[in-house]
């Protein structure tokens, strides 16, 4: 199972490093399978404000000035059509580590090392990314999906680490359950045992809601009850359909999920984050109003 230490952090508070929470989650008969950062394969990628930004003549290319903050003002040659003067990108540092792409600019080929270029006579010292080429994907950063430069937000600093900005400081934690913790299959689940092997207290999520006055009469029928003993249903008025907030889709990326739609997204959160299986019925396809379990 897929554990993100930053959701982890939401109902306790650690206190040691992801090394040694590995160790106290081992210590109480868990096994990491594996233990990673997010952006484990890439380094040094500074936010990049671009103050100038000429076109080469006869090519795609634009020549940028790129203000690195403490790393300088760094020229760049760089052929994304959505480059432009006052825009903040990530930018690859020499001897920066970013994913290598194919021609596509969106299938990974591997690892590469980011070195001084020429390009059409132009040096060019290091490289302006999109999401691919550090790992982000849209459903972690909102934008990180178009095929170009991916757009940093407007505070940021430049010559700061990308990695907080997007996220790829963060860890995972893949842990083998056992058949005998179903308590445990789940955010919540983990994050009570490590409050209890570090001494934290644990932060419940809050279960409150307001219900309305709506009545709809619809039916639950469970025709096998041996196999399926309790089965609640809950109508929800008044429901759009549309995306989730940037947010919930991160989470679920970072536990392997794609983000399809926010009712869909919901159940899916839930069942991540308690443990709890649950589906959303469109009302106006039931049959007579009603869930038939059998």
């Amino acid at each position: 199972m897929l554990v993100p230490l930053s959701w982890l952090k939401d109902y306790v508070d650690i206190n040691v490093t992801p090394d040694e929470l590995e160790e106290k989650l081992f210590s109480c008969g868990f096994e990491v399978e594996e233990k990673y950062e997010v952006g484990h394969d890439i380094s040094n990628v500074v936010v990049g404000l671009v103050k100038t930004c000429d076109a080469i003549e006869g090519t795609h290319l634009h020549l940028c000035q790129v203000d690195a903050g403490s790393h300088g003002t760094l020229q760049i040659c760089c052929g994304a059509d959505n480059v432009a003067a006052g825009g903040k990108y990530p930018l690859a540092l020499i001897g920066a580590q970013v994913y290598a792409t194919a021609k596509d600019h969106v299938t990974v080929e591997g690892v590469m090392t980011i070195g001084q270029g020429k390009l059409r006579g132009y040096d060019s010292y290091g490289m302006l990314c999109s999401g691919v080429e550090i790992g982000v994907t849209e459903d972690m950063f909102p934008g990180a999906g178009y095929n170009g430069l991916l757009v940093l937000p407007e505070d940021a600093e430049p010559g700061a680490d990308v990695k907080p900005i997007m996220g790829l400081d963060d860890y995972i934690f893949d842990i083998s359950i056992t058949a005998n913790r179903p308590d445990c299959q789940s955010i919540f689940g983990i994050a009570r045992e490590v409050a209890a092997v570090l001494g934290q207290p644990l932060k419940e999520p809050a279960l409150d809601y307001t219900e309305s006055d709506v009545e709809i009469p619809f039916n639950i029928r469970v025709s096998a009850p041996d196999l399926c003993p309790r089965y609640i249903g809950h109508y929800v008025s008044d429901v759009k359909i549309a995306e989730s907030p940037a947010w919930m889709k991160r989470r679920l990326a970072l536990v392997g999920c794609s983000a399809i739609s926010n009712v869909v997204d919901i159940t899916n959160y839930v069942l991540k984050e308690l443990g709890q299986p649950m589906h959303a019925f469109d009302f106006s396809y039931l049959e007579g109003g009603e869930i038939h379990v059998r």
